[in-house]
This record gives C-alpha cells, sequence and structure tokens, in this order.
C-alpha cells in the first residue's frame, strides 16, 4: 500500500522550515563575525545591530556597546549627517546601494576616513530600515596623500632643476623638464613621446649610444659619459650625461637621464689644447667652478639644518607667538611636576583666557587680533620668571608653568598678569584693551600630572568668566562640583529631547484694555528622572554652550506653534505665542526658512507667532539683527525686544528693527510702586515705545498697584503671578475655557 503524503517516514533525515531558518541565522552570524568589514543595520536612525568588525572600527569594546544610539552620533557634525542623508536617499529609494568616501567619527571623537555602501532593506518600505557596509580607508587616504606629496615635491624638483632631466621608455619620452627641452631648443611639451632618435646627430650614433649605456644599466650601475646631441635646428652640442635604469631587473619600466650642456666647456677644452700658454689661466677658471659648486654644496647643507631647524620649532612652538605649544609645555610640566616631587615643593598652572576676544576679531579682522595675541605673549612673558613656561594652546587661550610656586606667588602673578593685560594695546590706528580670566591650580593638591591640573585650571578660568571676568580664581572643591554638575547636565540633556523629558508651560499675557487673555509665553522646563526639575537657569546657557540649543529650540518653536494651532482647533479664539530666541538660533542662517517651514506643517497663521529677542543679542550685530528680522516681519512673523532696558540699545538701530513689541524686564517691574528711578525709567519705555508705534508688555507683574501704575502710563499688556503662574499644557487650556 503506498505511503500517505503525511507519512512521517517521507520526511526523515530532512529538515524543516524552523531547522532551515537557524541554520541560516547561524550562517549568516559566521558572516558578520568574520567580514573584514563593518556591517550594521539602521532603523529609524538607530542602530540595531551590527558586527564586530563595525564595533572595532568605531572603537566600541563590543558590539552590544554600539547600538541603541543614534546614527547621527557617527559622523563629525550633524550638518555631515544630513549631506549624506541628502545625497544617499534618492539613490537608495530606487533599490540601489549608494557608495561613498566619507569622514566619519569614532567613539573618542576621531576623524577617519571609511568606504560607506548602503542599501534599504525594502526601498518600498523605508521604515524598514536599512544595512551599511562600512571599511575604514584611514591607512589608504593617508598613504594617497603621502604619495602625492611626494610626486608635488618631484614634479618641483624636476621643473626647477638646472641641467636637463629625462625619462624614457623604449627610447621614448615619457616625461623631461623645460631645461632639457631649452637646452635642445623644443617647446614645452613638443618632446612628450617622440623617439631619442631624434637629438641624435646619426642613425649610428643613436646606436653607438645604446651599447655604451647597456652594460651598466645591466650591472645596476650608473652610466656617465660625454655624448653629442643635435639640437632642433640641427646644431650639435655636447653634453655630460648620467643615467641609471629605474629597475635594473626590469628594463621595460625605462631610465632616468640627467644631462648638462657642456658645449663651451669642450670650446674652451679644444683652446687649451691649441695654447698651451693659457693653461694656467684655464685650470683656475675650472678650479673656480670647482669652488662656487662646492660652496653652493655648503650653503645647501646650511639650508637644509636651517630647514630641520625650522621643522623642529613648528613641532614644539606656536607659528604666531614663537611661546611653547601644547606638546612643548607637555614635555616641562613633567620635568617640572617630577622636580616638584622630589623636592616636596609646590608647582601653579595658569590658564589665561581674553574676555570677548571674538569681538576683536569680528570687528577688526584677524590680523589685528593676531597682532593682539602676539604684544600679549611678549607681555606674559615678561612678567614670569625666566624658569617659567608661557606656552599658547591656540586661539586667545594661554597656559602658565610656574614651577616652586604656591598660592600666594600664583595670586601676585595672576594680578601682575591682570594689569599687564590691562595696558591699552596700540594696532596701526586701533588703541584695543582686553581683561583676561585666569584659573589657577597647584600641584599636589589640585592634580598630578598636565591634564588633571588644566581641568582644574580651566574650570576655576570659567569661574573667573561667571564672577565678572577680568580676575582670577583658584580651583576649589566648589568649582569641582560645578564642573562635574555641568558635565552630568551636559551629557544628560543630550537625550532629554529623545527621552521626552521636556515639556512646555505657557504663562498668559494680559490686555491692559481688556482684561482678556491675549498670548501665552512658551516657557521650557526640563524634568530629569533622577535629578528632578532642571531650572532653566542652569541648563539653558549649557545648551547655548554645546549647540544643543539649536535642535532643542526648534522643537521648542514646533511644539508650541502646534499646541496653538491644537486649541485653535478645539473652538478657544486665536491667540498669540510668544517663544523666545536663544543667539544662536537668532545667528543661524537658515532660521527664517525654518520658521517659515514650521508654520507650514503645522498650518498656523504667521501672524499668531511671536519670537522674543534680547535686548543684548539684537546689539550684538545690529545690521545683522536687522535683516534676520526684516525677514522675518515680511514672513508675516512678529518680533519683540525682551529683557529691553537691561542691556544697552541705540535709538537709531532700535527704530530700524521695526519690531512689534517691546518686553519691560520684571527688574523694572518689581519695585515702581516705590522706586522713582524704576517709575521713571518704565514710564519713559513706554512713552518711547508708543511714539514708535510699538506695544509693551511688562513682565513679573505680582501686585495690584504695579498693575495700576503700568495701566495708568499706557502699557499694552502684562504677565505675571498676579494673573498666572506658568501652566501646563492641560491647565492653560482649563484656564482660557474658564476665562471665558
Amino acid at each position: 500500500m503506498p505511503a500517505s503524503n503525511t507519512d512521517p517516514d517521507l520526511h526523515a533525515g530532512h529538515p524543516d522550515a524552523l531547522e532551515l531558518l537557524q541554520l541560516a541565522l547561524r550562517e549568516q552570524q559566521v558572516i558578520l563575525d568574520n567580514a573584514g568589514v563593518g556591517i550594521v543595520f539602521i532603523k529609524r536612525r538607530i542602530l540595531i545591530r551590527c558586527n564586530q568588525r563595525f564595533a572595532q572600527v568605531f572603537g566600541h569594546a563590543s558590539t552590544a556597546d554600539a547600538l541603541r544610539s543614534s546614527n547621527m552620533s557617527l559622523y563629525p557634525d550633524e550638518a555631515s549627517f544630513h549631506a549624506l542623508a541628502e545625497a544617499a536617499y534618492p539613490v537608495m529609494a530606487q533599490g540601489l546601494a549608494y557608495e561613498s568616501e566619507v569622514l566619519m567619527k569614532r567613539r573618542d571623537g576621531q576623524l577617519f576616513w571609511t568606504h560607506l555602501t548602503g542599501k534599504l532593506v525594502n526601498p518600498a518600505a523605508t521604515d524598514e530600515g536599512s544595512i551599511w557596509i562600512v571599511d575604514d580607508i584611514s591607512e589608504r587616504k593617508a598613504a594617497q596623500a603621502q604619495l602625492e606629496s611626494v610626486l608635488t615635491e618631484q614634479s618641483l624638483i624636476l621643473d626647477n632643476a638646472m641641467v636637463g632631466i629625462v625619462f624614457l621608455r623604449d627610447r621614448r619620452v615619457t616625461r623631461c623638464n623645460q631645461s632639457f627641452e631649452t637646452m635642445l631648443g623644443y617647446a614645452p611639451g613638443e618632446l612628450h613621446g617622440v623617439s631619442s632618435r631624434q637629438w641624435y646627430l646619426t642613425e649610428q650614433e643613436w646606436i653607438d649610444a645604446a651599447e655604451r649605456w647597456r652594460a651598466p644599466f645591466a650591472a645596476g650601475q650608473a652610466f656617465e659619459g660625454e655624448i653629442t646631441l643635435c639640437k632642433k635646428n640641427g646644431t650639435p652640442i655636447f653634453c655630460e650625461v648620467r643615467a641609471k635604469a629605474i629597475d635594473p631587473n626590469d628594463p621595460g619600466h625605462g631610465a632616468i637621464w640627467i644631462t648638462m650642456d657642456i658645449t663651451a666647456r669642450k670650446s674652451v677644452e679644444n683652446e687649451l689644447l691649441q695654447a698651451r700658454a693659457n693653461l694656467e689661466g684655464l685650470v683656475e677658471l675650472r678650479t673656480q667652478e670647482l669652488r662656487r659648486t662646492v660652496l653652493e654644496l655648503e650653503k645647501k647643507a646650511a639650508e637644509q639644518e636651517v630647514a630641520e631647524a625650522h621643522i623642529q620649532r613648528l613641532a614644539h612652538f606656536d607659528a604666531l607667538t614663537g611661546l611653547p605649544n601644547r606638546l612643548l609645555l607637555s614635555d616641562r610640566c613633567q620635568h617640572a611636576l617630577s622636580a616638584a616631587q622630589r623636592a616636596q615643593q609646590c608647582v601653579a598652572l595658569m590658564f589665561l583666557d581674553l574676555d570677548h576676544f571674538k569681538n576683536v576679531n569680528d570687528s577688526l579682522g584677524h590680523r589685528v587680533g593676531d597682532e593682539v595675541l602676539v604684544e600679549l605673549a611678549a607681555r606674559l612673558k615678561a612678567a614670569v620668571r625666566e624658569q617659567d613656561t608661557v606656552s599658547r594652546l591656540g586661539g586667545d587661550e594661554f597656559i602658565l608653568l610656574l614651577p616652586d610656586t604656591n598660592a600666594e606667588g600664583a595670586a601676585r602673578v595672576a594680578d601682575k598678569l591682570l594689569q599687564t593685560a590691562l595696558m591699552p594695546f596700540q594696532i596701526e590706528q586701533h588703541e584695543l584693551t582686553v581683561t583676561p580670566s585666569v584659573g589657577i591650580a597647584l600641584y599636589p593638591k589640585d592634580g598630578a600630572d598636565l591634564d588633571a591640573l588644566s581641568k582644574c585650571a580651566d574650570a576655576a578660568m570659567y569661574r573667573a568668566k561667571e564672577d565678572g571676568r577680568n580676575s582670577y580664581r583658584f580651583f576649589t572643591a566648589e568649582i569641582q562640583a560645578h564642573s562635574d554638575r555641568t558635565l552630568l547636565l551636559h551629557n544628560a540633556l543630550r537625550r532629554a529631547l529623545a527621552r521626552d523629558q521636556l515639556e512646555l508651560h505657557y504663562q498668559p499675557q494680559i490686555s491692559m484694555e481688556t482684561g482678556r487673555t491675549v498670548g501665552a509665553e512658551a516657557l521650557l522646563r526640563w524634568h530629569h528622572p533622577e535629578l528632578g526639575a532642571v531650572s532653566p537657569a542652569e541648563f539653558i546657557p549649557i545648551a547655548e554652550s554645546s549647540g544643543l540649543i539649536l535642535p532643542i529650540g526648534e522643537w521648542v518653536i514646533r511644539t508650541a506653534t502646534t499646541q496653538l494651532m491644537a486649541w485653535i482647533s478645539q473652538g478657544m479664539t486665536p491667540i498669540t505665542m510668544a517663544v523666545n530666541l536663544s543667539s544662536a538660533q537668532f545667528r543661524h542662517a537658515d532660521l527664517p526658512q525654518l520658521v517659515t517651514s514650521i508654520l507650514e506643517d503645522v498650518g498656523l497663521d504667521p501672524g499668531l507667532l511671536e519670537l522674543e529677542l534680547t535686548e543684548s543679542v539684537a546689539m550684538t550685530h545690529p545690521l545683522g539683527a536687522i535683516a534676520v528680522m526684516d525677514d522675518l516681519r515680511q514672513r508675516g512673523v512678529r518680533m519683540a525686544i525682551d529683557d529691553f532696558g537691561t542691556g544697552y540699545s541705540s535709538l537709531s538701530y532700535l527704530k530700524r528693527f521695526q519690531v512689534y513689541k517691546l518686553k519691560i524686564d520684571q527688574s523694572f517691574v518689581r519695585d515702581i510702586t516705590e522706586d522713582p528711578d524704576d517709575k521713571a525709567i518704565v514710564g519713559a519705555i513706554i512713552s518711547m515705545a508708543s511714539s514708535l508705534g510699538m506695544q509693551t508688555i511688562a513682565e513679573g507683574v505680582e501686585t495690584e498697584g504695579q498693575l495700576e501704575f503700568l495701566r495708568a502710563r499706557g502699557c499694552t499688556e502684562a504677565q505675571g503671578y498676579y494673573f498666572s503662574r506658568p501652566l501646563s499644557a492641560v491647565a492653560f487650556g482649563n484656564y482660557m475655557r474658564e476665562a471665558v
């Protein structure tokens, strides 16, 4: 009886689908583990899976360490990441593989070159991710750069040699220099590819020449001799030649010939044979030629020695100021600390940075800035002892190493440095004054090596800047705690957006005429699961200094406008949404287009968005600020000057800003019922704004008296705890419904 299709014996020895799948996965894993290139699977910009080679290439101990992070971290910066995406996506969307050589970043921040190949898993469904193959080609790139450098040097030697040089292969010209062409009377490039027969007088001389050099070439030796050649016009010339095969084992690689026209010398020699009476003079002439040759060789040897000394100096000294660089500083610091350890002495390390030095470069140019740095370097060097080291790290940052110096001595030196730097700099027609901030760390209390001491001194220097600049601070445990806290917040802030830890609260803005809520100010809040609520005064400066303010600022604008649109869709009467701009956002070239794109995506009327810019940011580069404000205003977006009165504004610029509203800082509002100065300032601001056609809004209103004063003076709007604290999105919606 025949077996049925379901008989288990029919399938004996045949693997089922699960076994085949497991086998395929094991084979795939073997391929991944043994691949000579890095392989990674990326989904929604997150590294999902990779092989060990990928982890090694990017400096991770294991594949697990490399996973779950954003693929943006693999690139030098966000711009590089987006540039690659823009280039790769159109290719990969067609189901094709995208290949390119790309500069990427290892875990430790080191940049390196890769050959990158990427392909979508499913071009029809891009959210299924992509697979990328990464090949580290840094060594190949370095070798290529070195080869190009050697070829460049070779070309310089060839093109500037005073003798004729020609490369022959199969007795045809593959390359020659201009001296050789000029010697034979040919135009540039005219000899390329021609046979060497062209510059011999007869066929037999051409054949005889080959016999003379064939044996030395075969023995790996150079051929030296005199040969009669023929110029293009038929004139014979005598040449002294030196030639050698490029590869004695393979004549096919050809030979290089160095030729010198010695026709004049041969003529002299012939005359010597005819007139022995002039022999001594001719011998002296030859002696002089040899002496010049020796002098030239000695000159070249001296030049080589000078060049080597220059290279050595470049390796250890700053090119601009001539001060020791970090490499030489590290060496001197190591010796100083070793000596201090043996002698039980202190060593002071100072980190000096100029306050607002960027303004000098921006306003007067880098040439003037460089002159200031050169003169400052000379002053610093003159202010310390001979055994002390003044070094320049770069920019306007200097480190001073003071052996056998305790805290008292370091303080005296710091005072002296501050006074020295304060003396005006006369650069061309400019008289400039700069102020430094100095941080001081002491060995052995604050660290045992240069890295530890410089980090402590750097932290102390930043404390000096925070405390008002133009001063010095010693490193303390408090500064260490502050530095640790800043680092902790910096690292946590990088993940805050992705982990949905940021949110916006909204503070109502009230019309003084109607008492109705006419706007809301979006205020950023950060609640960390371990750190708790982090004050904006603490994390906003960190975001600005680290560059994180750009993605965070974009998120704030998008979130605030989206929320306003949601409220309006739910029936709320339209109000304006005020969003603060940081200086980094305002300086970004794409800001106007970004704002327009967000408004178009959200579907919000541009007139309902009010961007607030602090007075100090607007006045840093007023002409540039005017251009950006005009661009935003033409797009329909309202502009307001925040914290008005706390900085310095030129009335001519204020008029040209054409802002919609001035925001009176709460520091003036706080005491307007008692302080006559605050009353006068607030009244003047409101009067000036009114005369310029601008509205005013007072922040920090907390009492009935403050409100009545502002209303009496004609202030347009107000916000503060008198009306409401900042509210969550849900609470603000309830607030608006209750106010109706």
